[in-house]
């Protein structure tokens, strides 16, 4: 590279030094940026170096100075984000099932390098490694992206679709006869990634599974009208359908031992209004779709949960006890 062009990028250099290798118990001094920059072939003194410090301070960069023993250091502190934000990220990656462990490993390092060498060996040094099924869909990414550019033009998304037998082979759907549909939003829940589309085949709105689908394409034709939805109108349906996954609406009664004051609070909201029923128990109304999943999170609270009302819904509680004793 000419010397020009090694001066031009000078700044840039520096500021990636001082950011990546430096932090409060890790200054640079004089000696050592200069040293660091001349094996770049950057020509650079203490004169030069103190005015480009200066110069990064002046437009905003702020770079702190001290002495280690008689020489002037220079080190970083404030950066995007702090060591809990990234510690924080870092678990999600790692928990998150639907990222394969080849991503898992490289969005880790490139979390932890958000905070500069030192702080990601830390950060690094300290993760838990949770026991997590990844998936091993690299196509996954692809999907994500392509479906964004569609979401972000409006346009309609095509992708075969897929689900496994009991060998784990792929079995397409609609006899590998590509979907076409009007895509809505990426939704992420119970560590799944889901399209949500408005369907005309279904009269209303689908989800699809991302990890699911194949070939992903953004289509030349626009989106139907219907898939239009301001965010409040997807994230009340996300509300319900994501807790429940479909089914009629409708008003329920809950009472609950006081144990589960939280596991309601968790599910429905910390906004659910409870009223005292007893010494040890509460009641809630809330609004659910009910499904077998509805059901299968009921179940799990026999003896400690039970329907109050509606009575219709009561009825079919007791019938689907005695199908599960039957």
């Amino acid at each position: 590279m000419p010397n020009g062009n090694r001066q031009k990028i000078k700044l840039l250099k520096l500021m990636e030094m001082l950011y990546q290798q430096t932090d409060e118990e890790h200054p640079l001094t004089t000696s050592q940026l200069m040293k660091r920059l001349n094996d770049l072939g950057i020509s650079c003194d203490r004169r030069t170096l103190g005015n480009d410090i200066a110069t990064l301070n002046e437009y905003g960069y702020e770079v702190l100075s001290c002495y280690v023993g008689h020489e002037k250091a220079y080190y970083v502190v404030d950066r995007t984000f702090t060591i809990p934000e990234l510690k924080i990220l870092i678990d999600a990656v790692q928990a998150a099932g639907f990222i394969t462990e080849k991503k898992t490993k490289e969005f880790v390092d490139k979390i932890a390098g958000l905070g500069g060498s030192h702080r990601a060996e830390l950060l690094k040094g300290n993760m838990v490694c949770f026991n997590t099924t990844k998936h091993t869909n690299e196509g996954i990414y692809y999907n994500i992206s392509e479906l964004e550019n569609a979401l972000l033009h409006k346009k309609k998304a095509s992708f075969y679709y897929f689900d496994r037998d009991e060998n784990g082979q792929k079995v397409y759907r609609q006899n590998k006869e590509r979907y076409i549909e009007n895509p809505m939003a990426l939704i992420y829940n119970n560590d799944r990634y889901y399209l949500m589309c408005y369907s005309f085949k279904h009269n209303g709105i689908c989800n699809y599974r991302i990890d699911r689908m194949e070939h992903v394409n953004t289509e030349e034709e626009d989106v139907a009208p219907e898939a239009i939805m301001d965010a409040s109108g997807i994230g009340e349906y996300t509300e319900q359908v994501f807790k429940m996954y479909g089914g009629k609406a409708e008003d329920v009664v809950l009472e609950f031992d006081d144990k589960l004051i939280g596991v309601v609070q968790d599910k429905f909201g910390e906004g659910t209004k409870m009223i005292r029923t007893a010494p040890d128990k509460c009641a809630a109304s809330i609004k659910v779709q009910i499904s077998p999943t509805f059901w299968g999170w009921l179940f799990q609270f026999v003896g400690q949960m039970k329907i109050l009302s509606p009575e219709s819904l009561m009825e079919e509680y007791r019938q689907r006890a005695k199908m599960v004793m039957e």
